[in-house]
């Protein structure tokens, strides 16, 4: 364990020195995500302006969902997608055979194609998200309890782990076309996670439930937040992460033994 956390330190501190190699991508990147912030906030005001609650949500409540979105955005493009995006397209690292120099590594191959490239600048993002978090938590008749925070807490570690799990699932898939961008797919769907998935009709809720499980990832911890989750539904939630992350891994393995480098 010592000797991957000693490793993660390394990796970010390489992360931020190629960063800072291109400041000008640090401003493009404040631009997009102010302009995601922007658009996600005045969807929801334009709605609530109309009315009070839409199927039992309130502005407050999907307010909380949009900020775990952005948090959770802003988390993947922290340390999750910079490393397995590296494996996609063209010129990603599969098709081109540096997947080779990580093979080579005496490491776990998935823990190096996980995490050994960041984003500091996504820390921007994390900012963004959390003031959105706080904001909804200001604006609750009631504020979260302890109880509340730590549910809250849980679940977005829960959702962290089934986001990991589902960019995992895409990034195993590689092995057996490499050149396709299978993210653009998740990327699509994702933008649906910023509002709950309680307002979209019932079969899509399903399928965005257990199919694509955004609800997991955003709608869960905000209900923790706003004390409107279910009793149980996070244990149910944690061992359905749990499964994602097995299937995943079991996918990403199974590519791991049909890669053939292009150099043999």
């Amino acid at each position: 364990m010592r000797t991957y956390l000693r490793l993660i330190r390394r990796f970010i501190a390489a992360s931020f020195q190629q960063e800072l190699a291109y400041r000008s991508n640090f401003f493009i990147g404040v631009l997009h995500s102010l302009l995601n912030f922007a658009t996600g906030l005045l969807g929801i005001t334009i709605i609530f302006g109309q009315v009070e609650t839409i199927n039992g949500y309130a502005f407050d409540s999907t307010l909380a969902v949009l900020g775990v979105y952005l948090t959770m955005s802003a988390l993947r493009g922290l340390f999750i997608s910079p490393s397995l995006d590296a494996l996609a397209g063209m010129d990603g690292d599969i098709w081109q055979g540096r997947f080779d120099f990580t093979l080579l590594q005496p490491v776990d191959t998935q823990f190096l194609a996980s995490f050994r490239r960041w984003r500091p600048f996504a820390l921007f993002d994390l900012l963004l998200g959390l003031g959105v978090l706080a904001a909804a938590a200001a604006r609750m008749a009631s504020p979260p309890s302890a109880v509340d925070l730590l549910a809250f807490l849980l679940a977005m570690a829960v959702a962290l782990l089934a986001l990991y799990a589902i960019l995992l699932f895409f990034a195993g898939l590689l092995f057996w076309s490499p050149g396709f961008l299978y993210t653009w797919i998740f990327d699509g769907i994702f933008q649906l996670a910023r509002y709950p998935v309680g307002l979209y009709p019932g079969a899509l809720q399903l399928l965005l439930t257990w199919v694509v499980p955004i609800a997991l990832i955003t709608t869960i911890p905000a209900q923790a937040l706003t004390s409107t989750l279910a009793t149980g539904r996070l244990l149910v939630a944690f061992l359905f992460a749990l499964s994602l992350v097995a299937a995943a891994t079991l996918t990403f393995r199974a590519g791991l033994r049909r890669y053939a480098s292009p150099s043999s």
